[in-house]
């Protein structure tokens, strides 16, 4: 279990649409955190665009267990 734990963390959204919530998200390819995401909102025609932010939580890894993203927009389309 602990393999899967390094490779995904903790999503927190601390703003917008999605305040408080929380997804579990995987590592890049390089190991870091994803600088931004994209979440598909309710409607299939709308995502939230969400950006890291500086907040970071660790657990027993030298790899972040929890990152804080901040809202940037909501993209229709």
């Amino acid at each position: 279990m602990a393999a899967t734990e390094n490779d995904s963390y903790t999503a927190k959204f601390t703003d917008g649409p999605l305040e408080g919530k929380t997804i579990r998200t995987d590592f890049t390819e390089a190991g870091e955190p994803q600088a931004r995401l994209t979440i598909p909102a309710a409607s299939n025609a709308k995502t939230y665009l969400y950006r890291r932010s500086s907040g970071l939580e660790f657990g027993e890894s030298e790899r972040p267990s929890a990152v804080d993203y901040r809202y940037v927009e909501a993209i229709v389309g």
